[in-house]
């Protein structure tokens, strides 16, 4: 399946995968919800965002270049903040993914720590001669050993299972933000 998806790709004749970005003029790769900002100051296309990405993530780890087929041509200055534009909107995304995932450990931390002292009032609990003489206070110590086992199983949840697509994103942003860009300029 890798094999089909690789070939709808061109290639450089260095074996890397093109990933092609068609428009009009550089101005086409920005959003323009505000037509008065400078488009150095402007968002990238989420279209554009989008397309790129889902490119990256679909032919995994493959090298690659993004590929600006232009037909206004531009001056130097505009390619150069394309250029910077690109690296930093994923450089921005991956420290945000980031940030999340650090959020993440963080509160599945507390999850751990709240689970492991719930644990324990549970197990004290159980073992005291309290439960034997009450109903209620047996049913707060069974509510206690749920309560500590869904805390645990959240905490361990994320630890074995929830993180994982954080980090892939965090190392697809990398990757694109790293990428070698090249500009080709087509009059029609």
């Amino acid at each position: 399946m890798k094999k089909e998806i690789i070939e709808r790709y061109e290639h450089t004749a260095g074996g890397e995968v093109i990933i092609d970005v068609s428009a009009q003029k550089i101005e086409d790769l920005y959003d323009d919800f505000d037509k008065r900002a400078h488009f150095l100051k402007k968002d990238l296309n989420q279209d554009l965002v989008d397309y790129i990405t889902e490119s990256v993530n679909e032919i995994e780890n493959e090298r690659f270049i993004i590929q600006f087929n232009l037909e206004v041509q531009a001056d130097e200055e505009a390619i150069s903040r394309v250029r910077n534009s690109v690296r930093n909107f994923f450089i921005y995304m991956q420290k945000l993914e980031s940030k999340k995932m650090k959020e993440m450990i963080r509160t599945s931390i507390i999850f751990l720590l709240s689970g492991l002292v719930i644990a324990t009032f549970s197990v004290l609990m159980n073992q005291s001669e309290i439960i034997k003489s009450s109903v209620i206070a047996a049913v707060v110590a069974e509510g206690l050993t749920v309560a500590a086992w869904v805390s645990l199983w959240e905490a361990l949840a994320t630890f074995l299972i929830k993180w994982m697509p954080n980090k892939r994103k965090i190392s697809l942003y990398r990757r694109i933000a790293n990428a070698n860009m090249e500009f080709i300029f087509h009059k029609k």
